[in-house]
């Protein structure tokens, strides 16, 4: 992070999302801060809060996006979760508590593979070891023979068969043989039914002791192909060569220095009266929510988690609801508000074209890997751009999805035939575009369910 300027976080979000350019100024200034934060005297570090963000706009243009490719770029641990699956203390419902769980989780999962990636050789060496020790089994007392072994001289000493089969191994000849080796047996998910406050740890802390309890764990024996069995070993020691405790300590950290999370649908329970029925916890909700984002102390399964420096994001259309309909406390830990613009017909063929992972290269992709090459002619992005805005403005608006809904219908009969199309060029123009969707497109009533 200390090597990306806000300018450049813009300009590396402008790689894969069209326009919104406050909202992205928002985030790349709250994302710098955090740098920022680690570098000033230690005295005045915790002092300093994150500035939250409140980005308001309809759906599909580009909230959760824009929240989820900083996270990528910032290698923070990132977790999106619906403000609105929550319910206050005492219902029935998942509390607000457990998204700083599923946070570290996450983080500590992030932390695990970066350290497995950093000792994958070492593993790689382990499990070649573990895997010619199979094919050369070491029995005691019994004079080595190698005439079990394909390819292998009888006569041959135990270091040379396996110096051949270490060759033999690291050429991929040997990948389709198949192997018995004992792998740890996968535990299955925990019982589920437990849904109350806090009772999601129930089934991770019994798994927890009933693994005390059988320190070696679970082994069973599978019967693979030498090219799986080495994926397998590689993995098993990789996870032994792993600091448990070094890789939870630094997860920790980084979910309290570094950790994002999106809170979407916020506006959803932006209500303050007091309801009955499905909303009668919207107020509660907020409650609860409020010394998170404040900053407190979660109990996790890895110890504890301080939140005062965890980043939050949220989102929400707000048609119904509006920000000031918080509760003025909550209100007070999101300072910062940005107003994400509807998007246009213009916003459309820059979406269709621009971006890195651009839709209409993805479908030329796709295509590509049945031999069909599939061109697109700008009058055809015109028109595609043309017709998502049409029926975004006739129905409901959903933004940049509707390009999906249009995308999809309009390359149909070309996606089912493509494996009889091997070899061909199809150009796709503003005509084609129109005569395909011309039937939907003219009656309002079937656009209301087609597109």
């Amino acid at each position: 992070m200390s090597q990306l300027t806000p300018g450049q976080i813009v300009s590396e979000l402008d790689r894969f999302i069209v326009g919104q350019q406050r909202a992205k100024r928002a985030v790349a200034i709250a994302l710098r801060n955090r740098w920022r934060r680690q570098n000033v005297p230690s005295e005045l570090r915790d002092e300093i809060a994150p500035k939250n963000i409140i980005m308001i706009g309809p759906t599909g243009v580009g909230k959760t996006e824009i929240a989820r490719r900083l996270a990528k770029l910032a290698q923070a641990p990132f977790l999106k979760v619906e403000a609105s699956k929550y319910t206050e203390v005492g219902y029935v419902g998942r509390d607000v508590e457990s998204m700083i769980r599923d946070l570290t989780e996450l983080g500590v999962s992030m932390v695990k593979a970066e350290m497995a990636a950093a000792v994958r050789e070492r593993a790689e060496a382990l499990a070649e070891d573990r895997l010619l020790d199979l094919l050369l089994p070491r029995r005691q007392g019994e004079a080595f023979s190698s005439g079990t072994l394909e390819e292998v001289s009888p006569d041959a000493s135990r270091d040379a068969t396996r110096d051949k089969l270490r060759a033999q191994l690291r050429a991929d000849k040997l990948d389709e043989r198949m192997i018995e080796l004992d792998v740890q047996a996968q535990a299955g998910p925990m019982l589920e039914v437990f849904s109350g406050q806090g009772m999601e740890e129930v089934g991770i802390n019994i798994k927890d002791m009933l693994s005390n309890l059988m320190p070696g764990g679970r082994t069973r024996k599978r019967r693979v192909k030498i090219g799986e069995a080495r994926r397998l070993l590689v993995q098993e020691e990789a996870q032994k060569l792993v600091d448990v405790d070094e890789a939870v300590s630094q997860a920790i950290r980084r979910v309290e220095n570094s950790g994002i999370i999106f809170l979407d649908e916020l506006d959803k329970i932006a209500g303050r009266e007091r309801s009955h029925g499905p909303d009668v916890s919207r107020e509660g909700v907020q409650r609860d929510l409020l010394p998170i984002v404040e900053g407190s102390t979660v109990t996790t399964k890895y110890g504890m988690v301080r939140t005062d420096h965890i980043l939050f994001i949220a989102a929400g259309a707000f048609h119904v609801s509006k920000p000031s309909d918080l509760i003025p406390e909550l209100q007070g830990r999101f300072p910062i508000r940005v107003e994400l613009e509807p998007l246009t017909k213009e916003d459309f063929v820059r979406i269709l074209s621009e971006p890195q992972n651009a839709l209409v290269r993805q479908y030329v992709e796709l295509l590509k890997t049945e031999g069909v090459t599939l061109r697109f002619r700008d009058d055809a992005v015109a028109a595609i751009a043309e017709i998502a805005s049409t029926v975004n403005q006739r129905t409901e608006n959903i933004g940049a999805r509707r390009l999906y809904t249009v995308m999809e219908k309009l390359l149909e009969e070309v996606s089912f035939t493509a494996p009889d199309l091997a070899g061909q060029e199809l150009v796709i123009d503003g005509d084609y575009v129109y005569a395909r969707l011309a039937e939907a497109l003219e009656d309002q009533d079937l656009s209301r369910y087609i597109l």
